[in-house]
């Protein structure tokens, strides 16, 4: 059988920031997933928006929603948000979350939580019994070539200082794509005899849901 293996070759990271550009929503197709129309919106699979504007009864389950967007076409996405049955109007907004690429990425791994261990075990019970608490996707470290001037690598030192919440993006070279958010927790600087300078295991503790597209 055949190899089915993908080369880590050509992933890249992305760091959140600022809000970008607005699009027109023109569109709604209610379902799960729901599919809005936005022209030329030029959105990529894993890209973070903010939805606005839309009307009808039901508009609130879409309206200041935060959503991971994927299905992307050239003037469609798709949100994972039940909207059947709903009574929705499209002419709404959505805006990008924008991206700074973490430039000089050597390596990374994460996704490494596990759920707690719940022991509901009783008087009743004929053995110790367990069940999972909420997942935990634990942290993701990554290593760079270290680079004093990328944009990338000061938003990641900049949010550790502040201890401030961002959201990253992995697009993987198959254009799979995982989003999530995190506290970068540190961001050691390594350096050797005939070694260059690395930022080694920059480590982001995830909080929330990673979401893949």
């Amino acid at each position: 059988m055949t190899s089915t293996a993908i080369s880590a070759k050509g992933s890249t990271l992305a760091v959140s920031g600022s809000a970008g550009t607005a699009k027109n929503i023109t569109a709604i197709a209610l379902g799960f997933p729901t599919i809005l129309t936005s022209a030329a919106h030029g959105f990529a699979n894993g890209d973070i928006l903010t939805l606005a504007g839309l009307t009808g009864a039901d508009a609130g389950v879409l309206n200041g929603q935060t959503v991971v967007i994927k299905n992307i076409t050239a003037n469609t996405f798709a949100v994972d948000i039940d909207t059947t049955g709903k009574t929705i109007t499209a002419a709404g907004t959505a805006t990008p979350v924008t991206w700074t690429s973490i430039g000089n990425l050597t390596s990374f791994k994460g996704f490494d939580g596990q759920a707690n261990e719940i022991d509901k075990t009783n008087l009743s019970s004929d053995a110790k019994e367990f069940m999972l608490g909420l997942q935990d996707f634990g942290h993701f470290t990554f290593d760079v070539d270290k680079d004093f001037t990328d944009p990338g690598q000061l938003a990641c030192d900049a949010a550790k200082r502040a201890g401030s919440l961002k959201q990253f993006k992995l697009t993987l070279p198959n254009s799979k794509t995982a989003t999530f958010s995190g506290y970068v927790k540190n961001s050691p600087l390594d350096g050797s005899v005939d070694q260059i300078l690395k930022t080694t295991g920059v480590s982001i503790r995830i909080t929330g849901d990673v979401v893949y597209a």
